[in-house]
């Protein structure tokens, strides 16, 4: 008899541990991280078609060279994953001529784009971002439809998911990039 309740009490214990991990990890990758795929080639070098990589969640604020993950309606009406070049009160202008993109003026550093933007896109520049919006692009820039575009437009900070930190797969966390200029 004893046996019976030490195994009964051995299953009960198991299943409230078990219980309380799913819990816990419910409540982390609903409230704290989640997980997204890229889908295209709008992101290459950094990320590939069918990379996964986790994101905050919670308490994120957009800042420049930030990878975002973006629930904004779309033509696609897919999420995308792309870079944070300029938040509100900052003035983006592209030149496709030169290859540059320029935020306030000073003509930006960017090692993680392919290749130089020799696609301007339809927006009017330049362009100044309204609080509450940021300006982003992918940095297949010649391959990637993003802020430059209409279709896509600028962001309103509200359909921000959060920002990619880490690769699944190969384990990767990601670089952040500061602001720079050439």
């Amino acid at each position: 008899m004893e046996n019976n309740k030490k195994s009964v009490s051995g299953i009960y214990d198991f299943a409230s541990v078990l219980v309380s991990a799913i819990i816990a990890v419910a409540f982390i990758f609903t409230f704290l991280f989640k997980i997204s795929s890229v889908n295209g080639p709008s992101m290459m070098d950094s990320f590939n078609n069918g990379d996964r990589v986790v994101i905050t969640a919670t308490g994120y604020q957009p800042k420049y060279g930030d990878v975002v993950i973006i629930s904004q309606p779309n033509q696609y009406n897919e999420v995308l994953i792309k870079r944070i070049i300029a938040v509100g009160g900052q003035t983006v202008d592209v030149d496709a001529s030169a290859g540059t993109v320029t935020v306030d003026g000073k003509v930006l550093y960017e090692p993680y784009i392919r290749e130089q933007t020799l696609t301007p896109g339809n927006m009017n520049f330049p362009l100044t971002v309204p609080d509450g919006y940021v300006f982003v692009m992918g940095d297949n820039r010649n391959h990637s439809t993003d802020s430059r575009y209409k279709s896509i437009g600028l962001i309103d900070e509200r359909y921000i998911m959060g920002k990619a930190f880490y690769r699944v797969g190969d384990k990767t966390l990601l670089p952040s990039y500061g602001v720079s200029y050439e």
